[in-house]
């Protein structure tokens, strides 16, 4: 279960350059988990709201990702809603992400973004300016971004903009 524990070792990944693991050297999966539920759920808020099908759709890609439990999953979303309170910058989520993340597991969180930013019908304009940020920083080409907008919008069986 996510808890202010794993929260704590989230923000000391901030201040120690991303060097926060757990024995044996292997990055401690509940901060990486934690990271990409902290960028879906900065993706919801971008339009000033975050509803009932924000969260759900939040639940279920981190549920199905991460094979969290439902209950394990909203932890998860209630332990990144308090990350990204409490964060003031992009850059510690996407570090977490591309230390523990290959690219197209990257390119799958890309996704996710869309996902969520069109869960409500309609993409803001500062949700598109944050997935256009979080793609630099995760080091993702334009063309894959676009690529995995398309199939976030054919899953929401939504049409293209």
């Amino acid at each position: 279960m996510i808890g202010k524990a794993v929260i704590k070792r989230f923000m000391a990944l901030f201040e120690d350059g991303g060097a926060a693991r757990r024995g044996g050297g292997s990055y401690d999966p509940e901060a990486y988990q934690l990271a990409a539920a902290a960028l879906l759920v900065e993706a919801a808020q971008m339009d000033d709201t975050f509803d009932e099908r924000e969260r759900g759709k939040i639940l279920d890609l981190v549920t199905t990702r991460f094979g969290l439990r439902r209950e394990e999953g909203e932890s998860l979303i209630d332990a990144a809603e308090d990350a990204v309170a409490r964060s003031i910058q992009l850059h510690g989520f996407t570090r977490t992400i591309k230390s523990a993340f290959d690219h197209e597991e990257r390119v799958e969180l890309l996704e996710m973004l869309w996902e969520v930013a069109y869960v409500d019908g309609k993409l803001h304009d500062y949700e598109a300016n944050l997935i256009r940020r979080i793609t630099g920083l995760l080091q993702i080409s334009d063309r894959e971004s676009g690529s995995a907008r398309k199939r976030a919008l054919q899953r929401l069986n939504r049409p293209g903009p």
